[in-house]
């Protein structure tokens, strides 16, 4: 962020909410804009091997139904896709068929896939358009007629800019003011017991303006609507976890013999002890199921933006069985070290490999301590996403896991041998964010 940028937020906000905010970013030895590793400074984007000047196309006629499997063969980039004046019906997920959803926009983490129908009516041009999540660049392409044709590019959009509740120190959004105090590159199990953040000071919660919290009660209702909020913990009020327009909610008959995970979506997790330095600098207080969030930067548009809790397979999962045991692995690093790993040890440092048992159901949690969006990839099995679906839930092999989310799958180890798992951005996996799973 720049010196206008810091007197805009001033401005706005005012000087003492701005000054706090610039102190915790500062405690944590990293920005609010630290959304890619490596960004279009760096990288073309291309589509097909071409560049936006070279202009892939595809050909139709008008009229047709268009299928488009979108695969995301990038190193390091997740991109948000959409094609202007056409909506696209997502039916199926890492190549896994699912209940048609019609969006305008999905973000694709590195090494996922999505399939979309389109039906162009008109003989002009489309453009595919792929975004990066940090809008430093796009990779372009084009649906026509013939070839030749072009359309315009859309306009790039505000790069987005991580809050507090993004990183996951608050339950829910909430303002902390004061945090500054706290040297967050160091909240170990040595130095602040997580357990006890629910007796926090949270005294003079009036500095960050998204989530004023001046004249609270001390029974904790809001000033607004007099509510008692829930001591699980609050849902974040981020613009991308707001009920997005057409979704309808599960049937309750979906429930029926579903192996539960312990919490629903929305609910916040505090973090206990940690216990994976020195792999690990910065610790988010709370964890959050994100399922039904499509990610920074999205939803604040008006658009129609695919989320996970939006996919659901079209038939029902054939094992029925409840997990037999649960697998908690924590998504960890250090950024200043550019340090990767699960639990704090990169892969040189493990003594061995995950254990499964052959033939055993397990469920598999995935909790995210970093800043960064990590999509974890297991290789020889499916992960069955717990999103909400019921006995419906979508198969997949590579899952994003966003910073400070807590997400679960169900896996069943039906492939005996030694199999990669492991985050899919190149260099975090290089660095040591990789595990072996060995089914026996």
């Amino acid at each position: 962020q720049t010196v206008v940028d810091f007197m805009d937020d001033i401005r706005k906000n005012g000087a003492r909410a701005t000054f706090a905010d610039r102190m915790r970013w500062g405690a944590m030895r990293m920005d609010p804009t630290d959304i890619a590793d490596v960004t279009g400074a760096t990288y073309h984007y291309l589509m097909n091997g071409l560049t936006g000047a070279e202009n892939w196309t595809g050909l139709f006629r008008s009229g047709e139904k268009i299928r488009l499997r979108f695969i995301n063969g990038s190193a390091m980039t997740y991109f948000d896709v959409r094609i202007p004046g056409l909506k696209m019906t997502v039916v199926a997920a890492d190549g896994q068929n699912v209940k048609p959803v019609r969006v305008d926009e999905f973000r694709i983490g590195v090494a996922e896939t999505f399939d979309v129908i389109v039906e162009p009516d008109s003989n002009k041009a489309y453009t595919v358009f792929a975004e990066t999540m940090d809008r430093s660049g796009f990779a372009r392409g084009t649906l026509a007629p013939q070839m030749g044709m072009q359309a315009g590019i859309p306009a790039r959009r505000v790069r987005p800019v991580r809050t507090m509740a993004d990183m996951g120190m608050m339950p829910g959004g909430m303002s902390m003011d004061g945090m500054n105090e706290m040297p967050m590159q160091n909240m170990t199990g040595a130095s602040m017991d997580m357990q006890s953040t629910g007796n926090m000071d949270m005294s003079g919660m009036k500095s960050m303006p998204a989530h004023d919290m001046s004249g609270m009660a001390k029974d904790m209702k809001m000033p607004n609507d007099g509510k008692k909020m829930p001591s699980s913990g609050m849902k974040m009020p981020s613009a991308g976890m707001k009920k997005m327009k057409g979704k309808k909610p599960m049937p309750a008959g979906d429930m029926a013999g579903m192996a539960m995970p312990s919490k629903p979506a929305g609910t916040s997790y505090k973090h206990g002890p940690d216990k994976h330095l020195p792999g690990s600098a910065m610790v988010s207080m709370y964890a959050t199921d994100q399922t039904d969030n499509p990610g920074i930067g999205l939803g604040q548009d008006g658009r129609r933006v695919l989320a996970y809790s939006d996919l659901r397979r079209l038939v029902p999962y054939e094992d029925k069985r409840k997990p037999s045991r649960e697998i908690e692995l924590h998504l960890t690093g250090v950024m200043e070290r550019y340090m990767w790993s699960f639990d704090g040890k990169k892969f040189s440092e493990v003594n061995g490999p995950i254990p499964f048992r052959y033939g055993e159901r397990l469920r598999l949690i995935f909790r995210n301590d970093t800043m960064m969006e990590h999509p974890i990839h297991l290789h020889g099995m499916w992960m069955e996403l717990e999103n909400g679906q019921g006995k419906y839930l979508p198969r997949k092999h590579t899952i994003n896991v966003k910073p400070a989310e807590r997400v679960s799958v169900l896996v069943t180890a039906d492939a005996p041998g030694n199999w990669a798992f492991h985050c899919h951005l190149l260099y975090h996996m290089e660095m040591g964010m990789f595990r072996v799973v060995t089914v026996s």
